[in-house]
């Protein structure tokens, strides 16, 4: 690099080995100049040889400019005769020095000649932010004799020095200058000679300043006896450019280059939109562009069809756009495609379909939310670019009926995005550590007051947990202002609308939360003991960090959260630390909201239980000598007084690497002179303590009860289907019985398999296969809805009979509404909850074969469940009330009775049968401590098929008649069916009597009780030739 007009210059003169040398002018100091060439020639050299020797010899221009001779070639003076027998033939140009107005000299060398490595790393560069990679170019010099450039070593041909050409003692190769994206690139510097200080550097397109390349997930550096080979793997746009291969050897510092590139891939080239629905009515013409990034290989690009258009090409700082403007609406559907194209590469096409909107057809109309949208056809995706300043499409789907659907936006602002890209790229081996961490994180204090969409927090905690991880690898240390960037920046990033951001950020990546804990804690526990102590308070964040002598007693710590929280390490765990002679650095942090922001997963000995944590998550670590120390005990209060509370961990292996709750190695026990309970760990990591909302522990004899439970209700069903085996074609004598029986037999067979394979789930080994899992809970999932809907089908029908007494029932059409709601509806419900939350991670819960209880799978069961069971439990009450209504005000004593015995049997009967005992589902649901709800719950729904058994089958008179009569067909039986008829009837019962009809215990029972309540006789006519051939 060459300085400005200088006043000085500096010569390197070849003699002729003759004589002694002449001396020159100056004599440069030892280490100015480096090397040899300070030293007399004194050596006794054969008469015609010739060598180069450097000579310093100082011309000075007063009006610094070039005289005309130092234009062209110098010619010497012929020797004189008093000169000694070694003569001067040659003389060139070395330096060029500029003296500034403070008395520094800045000065450069000419083609041909260098610094020494010695002199360079004793000056200051000209430009140290353009030339920290080169060979050093211009060097500033303090002292009135500046230092001369040196001549480089000469290429030997056949044993003859060639000065004009210098030797590089090296040389750099690689296996390809074309590499596709994914490959390996390996770049082998070959030397010749011994060098140090060897430094790779990559000088990326449109980027003035090349970057160093470390170690990192991409970059590595393997080296052999005269090779070092750098590889990085997986390529792509950001690895192309020209790599630098700087070392010193020789005495001086060499710069070998080769260019890579690499071609563009698919998700690289940007088009907008992707496809597109025009109305041309409403527009003449529309835009499409073509977009790729700043690259080594030229592209041209090109639109097909031309016809009607015209193509423009747009450049940025970071891209190039071809834009297409189609100024006359085609009249059909066309195709458009951009087709990139470079020398010894196969054309990347990229086809942009547009429908064209005819009339009639259905549309969207022009909105103006988000973005302006245009009127797009239905069934269609609208698509927008995002906003300035972000990237990304906006899109919007149009509904088949016309109706515009949710905005979906996948904007990212550029300054995050850029961010997030340099941390991945420092990470991967890009730049140095200590000087870009710092910066990026001061950069990303900036900009997280910006984000605005998941896509913006995603890219946040990616970036934080890039710089963590890079923190970690390179094990440096954060000034204090590094340190505070982040803290604010977590600050910040914690008061995110939680609803808005961070939930459907969860949907996308569910472990954001727990990685940017693990990212937090690194990045904390590495400031630098200079800095310390270190404080810093926030809404959000606080932070405690203290540096210790080694005799350091104990350690405790508070805070002014609500309720107060404090933490004491006692002195024997810290006594192996004191021993050792080490300082000892602790660093407690406190992060409020973040435990709400963690994945609901809950380790061994928790269960599968709903819990709500303390609202905080509390860190503390232990550095000494450099190393992380964790095993310590800590006893913490976090000011909740509640005896059931858990104390629990964050596990960052759990589940996979997705992190979870863990209760291994901590205990809650009673403070001392104190309500409140302390957790007592015996290691360090982020505590915080789960307080159960409704679901109990695991109980062993909650879970035999259960078992025992469903293994008697499959036997009480089996028993069950075979008596209608038996007993089927006497007890479907007429329509409603027929629908009855026909429900309850539907209900018995699903609620057998839904006990069945839930019992048999129960058994399955830890190991067993996800695929077995997955189909084993769809099925209970199914089974179980099943049971209810046929349970609400004998509900409706039972409905029907009581409100609308006079209206007859088509058998077919009934029959065919109750499939349709016994086994259409459960499945519809089954499918839409697999489809929806198995992708999402949320449709198995951890450890078991059922739904997870901590998503809205769970809901998709309990929600349809209680429903039925409501409307189910309003049918109850109105059969309840027609059989009371007016008994108890206005009959004499015995209907009185008799009425209370018809609601006890209707109670009991019809109690399991729709399955009411499951609205005990809800005291679980909202009961925190007592287990008392939990084994009634238990209890009665884990028999349930016993009770349908005894109360829907046995205790049937019909049943009871039709099994008499098939076991003892030679006895008469005990009671008669009454066939009188109505008018007999009439006149033998009085109004509300109904004697005759209490030989049947089912539904035509409850009918007939409830008809002669309305006081109408003819209404229960009507019905006893229907009711009493069942009955």
């Amino acid at each position: 690099m060459a300085c400005p007009a200088a006043p000085w210059l500096l010569l390197v003169m070849p003699l002729a080995l003759l004589g002694s040398l002449v001396a020159p002018a100056f004599q440069p100091e030892q280490g100015q100049a480096g090397g040899e060439s300070g030293q007399q020639l004194d050596q006794e050299i054969g008469a015609g040889e010739s060598v180069l020797v450097s000579a310093y010899v100082h011309l000075e221009f007063s009006d610094k400019t070039w005289p005309p001779m130092f234009s062209r070639d110098l010619t010497l003076l012929p020797a004189s005769a008093s000169s000694s027998l070694k003569t001067l033939i040659g003389l060139s140009l070395t330096t060029e020095c500029n003296v500034n107005h403070t008395g520094y000299s800045h000065c450069s060398c000419l083609s041909g000649y260098q610094w020494n490595a010695s002199v360079c790393s004793h000056h200051l560069l000209c430009h140290p932010q353009h030339q920290s990679h080169q060979p050093c170019g211009c060097l500033v010099f303090s002292h009135p004799v500046p230092g001369y450039c040196q001549l480089l070593p000469p290429v030997t041909l056949q044993g003859s020095p060639v000065s004009c050409l210098p030797a590089v003692p090296g040389n750099l190769r690689l296996n390809s200058p074309l590499q596709m994206p994914g490959d390996t690139l390996n770049l082998t510097l070959r030397i010749s000679q011994e060098a140090t200080n060897l430094t790779w550097f990559l000088r990326r397109p449109g980027k003035p300043t090349p970057i160093l390349l470390q170690k990192g997930t991409q970059v590595s550096l393997t080296s052999s006896q005269g090779q070092v080979v750098l590889s990085i793997s997986h390529m792509s746009q950001y690895w192309a450019g020209e790599y630098m291969s700087c070392f010193e050897a020789q005495g001086f510092r060499w710069e070998l280059r080769q260019v890579v590139r690499v071609p563009l891939q698919q998700k690289e080239v940007a088009r907008i939109p992707e496809k597109l629905s025009i109305s041309c009515a409403t527009s003449s013409g529309f835009q499409l562009s073509c977009c790729i990034p700043r690259t080594h290989l030229a592209y041209t690009a090109a639109w097909s069809p031309e016809e009607g258009s015209q193509a423009s090409l747009l450049t940025t700082s970071g891209s190039q756009c071809l834009v297409l403007a189609i100024q006359r609406c085609p009249a059909a559907d066309t195709t458009y495609t951009c087709v990139l194209q470079s020398q010894d590469l196969d054309p990347l096409r990229f086809p942009v379909p547009v429908t064209i909107i005819q009339d009639g057809d259905t549309t969207c109309p022009e909105n103006f939310s988000v973005v302006a949208w245009n009127v797009t056809k239905a069934g269609h995706v609208a698509e927008a670019p995002c906003p300035m300043n972000k990237m990304g499409v906006v899109k919007r789907p149009c509904r088949p009926d016309g109706i515009w659907g949710p905005v979906q936006t996948d904007c990212t602002d550029l300054g995050i995005l850029a961010l997030c890209i340099k941390a991945k790229l420092l990470q991967a081996g890009q730049g140095r550590p200590a000087e870009k961490v710092p910066q990026i994180l001061a950069q990303l204090q900036r900009r997280v007051g910006v984000a605005s969409s998941p896509s913006d927090l995603i890219a946040l905690l990616s970036t934080v947990k890039s710089l963590s991880e890079v923190v970690a690898e390179d094990r440096m240390h954060l000034d204090r202002s590094a340190l505070e960037d982040l803290l604010t920046t977590t600050d910040n990033i914690l008061d995110m609308n939680i609803s808005s951001l961070w939930t459907q950020a969860q949907v996308q990546k569910p472990t954001e939360g727990s990685h940017f804990l693990l990212a937090v804690e690194t990045l904390v526990r590495s400031l630098s003991p200079e800095d310390q102590p270190f404080s810093f308070n926030s809404s959000n964040v606080l932070l405690q960090s203290q540096f210790f002598e080694p005799t350091l007693p104990q350690y405790r710590i508070s805070f002014p959260t609500q309720p107060p929280v404090w933490a004491e390490i006692p002195s024997h765990s810290l006594a192996p630390l004191a021993h050792n002679g080490t300082n000892i650095s602790i660093t407690s942090l406190v992060l409020q909201k973040l435990d709400h922001l963690l994945p609901s997963n809950y380790g061994q000995g928790l269960g599968d239980s709903f819990y709500a944590t303390a609202g905080l998550v509390l860190v503390i670590s232990i550095m000494a000598g450099g190393q992380a120390f964790t095993q310590a005990e800590v006893i913490m209060d976090f000011g909740d007084t509640d005896d059931f509370l858990h104390c629990v961990f964050w596990d960052h292996k759990l589940f996979g690497g997705e992190g979870g709750w863990s209760g291994e190695g901590c205990r809650a026990d009673a403070a001392i002179a104190s309500p409140a309970t302390w957790c007592i760990c015996q290691h360090l990591t982020a505590f915080s303590i789960l307080m159960s909302r409704q679901t109990v522990p695991e109980n062993p004899v909650l879970d035999l009860l259960s078992q025992v439970g469903l293994g008697s209700s499959v036997l009480a069903l089996l028993v069950c289907l075979g008596v209608y085996r038996l007993v089927w074609r006497v007890v479907v004598r007429n329509k409603v019985a027929f629908f009855r029986h026909a429900a309850l037999l539907n209900m018995v067979i699903c609620l057998l398999a839904a006990d069945t394979i839930f019992l048999g789930a129960s058994f399955l080994p830890p190991g067993y296969l996800r695929p077995l899992c997955l189909a084993t809970t769809f099925l209970t999932h199914f089974f179980y809805l099943a049971t209810f809907f046929w349970m609400l089908a004998q509900a409706l029908v039972l409905a029907h009979q009581l409100l609308f007494v006079f209206h007859q029932l088509s058998k077919h059409r009934v029959l065919s509404l109750m499939v349709i709601l016994g086994y259409l509806c459960p499945l519809v419900f089954a499918s839409v909850t697999l489809g929806l939350y198995l992708p999402q991670g949320q449709y198995l819960r951890e450890g078991k074969c059922w739904l997870d209880g901590k998503g809205g799978a769970f809901y998709t069961f309990v929600g349809p469940v209680l429903a039925i069971v409501g409307v189910n439990g309003l049918v109850l009450a109105t059969a309840v009330l027609k059989l009371l209504r007016p008994s108890l005000s206005e009959g004499p004593p015995v209907e009185k009775r008799q009425a209370l015995l018809g609601v006890i049997k209707a109670l009991l009967i019809l109690t399991p049968i729709f399955g009411l005992t499951w609205g005990l589902g809800l005291a679980t649901l909202l009961e925190e401590v007592s287990t008392v709800p939990h084994y009634i719950f238990t209890a009665l729904n884990s028999f349930q098929g016993v009770f349908i058994l005894l109360f829907g089958c046995l205790t049937d008179k019909k049943v009871q008649e039709a099994l008499r009569k098939r076991f003892h067909s030679n006895q008469p039986p005990n009671s008669t069916i009454s066939m009188v008829s109505c008018s007999i009837q009439s006149h033998s019962l009085p109004k509300g009597d109904g004697h005759s009809w209490q030989q049947g215990e089912d539904w035509g029972w409850l009918l007939e009780r409830a008809s002669f309540k309305t006081g109408t006789l003819a209404h229960a006519c009507n019905h006893s030739g229907m009711w009493d051939a069942e009955a």
